[in-house]
């Protein structure tokens, strides 16, 4: 995207596949900006595993919160390296505790810092009892890697290779973490109780490739996915293909105006030129062209299996959430959730000649999940209410209007800071007969779902406790 890249940040989530000793490992990159969008909750669906970045000077950040919680919904691994160890950190202990107050998971220390900053040393393996040491060659992405060497510790070698200081200290750390972490149990960590750490430098990489060899070692393959109707589980080496549609850009190339729908491969094998099941049009369709995506580069992928990602051309039929799949016995996967957003402002086209342009852009973007657009109760598209996970993605929303669809808008903030879906049946709650606190606004998706919009969480209780029969979800189509 345009915007991306006039201002040096990612915006939205990115695909790329790579492959590394006999595996192939298809990555859903996610803005590490605070103002990413929903999309990159929506893209952390499609995962089987997560992994943590933390920057080892801050710990944890807002909004790593915000999508560990997406991650702990889904119970799937996750694993935490902790960054930029080669400048001024926190204590490492520190660190882990940071982890373990704030997320609520625990945390197993695969291998531990020595030093850090300036007088960072290197990592000792707590598994093989091996030294990884750090030498800087001064560059910005270079780093001197020295042979592992056998961590005996207290053997005279190890004061040469680390200094005397640092290698009583690691003693002293190990001798602790033996005797009072927690044990290392496989399983916790696949069900996403366990998170085990890692300490290097991205940026030298330094202990990424260390990193990947015990990741790849201890996730999972391709997980199963339950078909949704029955609950029966799809089994990812199963013949039958299937495979749900996660995100959805449109204009990738402003030349083209093309729109591409990302799709998580679930079973089977994609072949280039197949007819699948489209289950929510209820009909076949042709996959003519696949792709793979890695940044702005493209290529035609003829065939691709359970845990890929590939793109498909979309002319318009596909919607966030939808089912392929092939074999006589259709299957649907649960639809995606939609989540809360967290700003909120009432946005007009300048020009109202424009209105079928302001329409089709905000219904388009929509539609990729970066937006999501709201109405006063009854009322049209003229004026609506739009909600983002980041306010950022309110600029983005103006950008890609006035450069994508040549419409300039009004945007004007408003004071609300929470949404609730109201899961009650249409026919046995009337949202206009609600007790609300003046700042509380009822109003409705494009669905026409009944939501409610709250100034603040003392009004979230205010409606719960005044409203007996009131059923409130901060997810709409929650289905996990």
């Amino acid at each position: 995207m345009e915007i991306e890249k006039q201002r040096g940040i990612s915006v939205t989530s990115s695909v790329l596949q790579f492959r590394y000793n006999g595996y192939c490992v298809n990555i859903l990159d996610t803005p590490g900006h605070q103002d990413f969008s929903e999309d990159t909750y929506r893209t952390l669906m499609a995962a089987d595993s997560a992994v943590m970045v933390i920057d080892g000077a801050k710990g944890v950040e807002p909004q790593t919160r915000k999508l560990f919680r997406v991650c702990a919904l889904r119970h799937i691994p996750i694993f935490t390296f902790i960054n930029k160890m080669d400048r001024e950190a926190r204590d490492p202990f520190e660190l882990m505790e940071n982890i373990e107050t704030i997320l609520g998971i625990k945390t197993y220390p695969m291998n531990w810092p020595i030093g850090c900053g300036k007088e960072f040393k290197g990592v000792f393996d707590r598994g093989t009892r091996k030294v990884l040491a750090f030498e800087s060659d001064g560059r910005a992405n270079g780093v001197k890697m020295v042979d592992e060497i056998t961590a005996e510790l207290g053997a005279p070698e190890m004061d040469e290779l680390i200094g005397a200081a640092n290698h009583q200290k690691l003693a002293d750390d190990i001798e602790l973490l033996d005797g009072a972490a927690e044990e290392f149990d496989l399983d916790a960590v696949q069900h996403g109780q366990l998170s085990p750490v890692f300490f290097g430098s991205a940026l030298t990489n330094f202990g990424v490739e260390p990193f990947l060899k015990e990741f790849l070692r201890l996730t999972p393959p391709p997980l199963p996915r339950k078909d949704a109707p029955t609950g029966d589980v799809v089994d990812p080496c199963s013949e039958q293909f299937s495979g749900f549609v996660f995100k959805i850009q449109a204009n990738m190339n402003k030349n083209h105006r093309d729109r591409i729908a990302f799709l998580r491969i679930c079973s089977g094998k994609f072949e280039r030129g197949m007819e699948a099941f489209h289950v929510q049009e209820g009909k076949n369709i042709k996959l003519a062209t696949g792709t793979s995506l890695m940044a702005d580069d493209r290529a035609i992928v003829d065939e691709a299996y359970a845990g890929d990602i590939i793109g498909l051309f979309d002319p318009g039929i596909f919607s966030i959430g939808d089912t392929l799949c092939t074999g006589k016995q259709h299957v649907q996967f649960a639809g995606i959730p939609t989540f809360a957003p967290e700003h909120f402002a009432r946005v007009t086209q300048v020009d109202t000649m424009k209105r079928k342009q302001f329409v089709k852009g905000m219904e388009q973007i929509a539609q990729e999940g970066a937006i999501q657009i709201f109405r006063d109760l009854g009322s049209g598209m003229e004026e609506v209410i739009v909600g983002v996970v980041g306010v950022l993605q309110l600029e983005v929303l103006e950008y890609r209007l006035r450069n994508e669809y040549n419409v300039d808008i009004r945007m004007q903030t408003l004071p609300y800071e929470h949404l609730r879906w109201i899961m009650n049946d249409p026919d046995e709650l009337d949202p206009k007969t609600l007790d609300l606190t003046s700042d509380t606004r009822c109003i409705e998706d494009l669905k026409g779902n009944h939501l409610l919009l709250f100034g603040s969480p003392w009004s979230i209780n205010w409606a719960e406790q005044h409203n007996e029969q009131l059923k409130l979800s901060e997810f709409g189509n929650l289905t996990f």
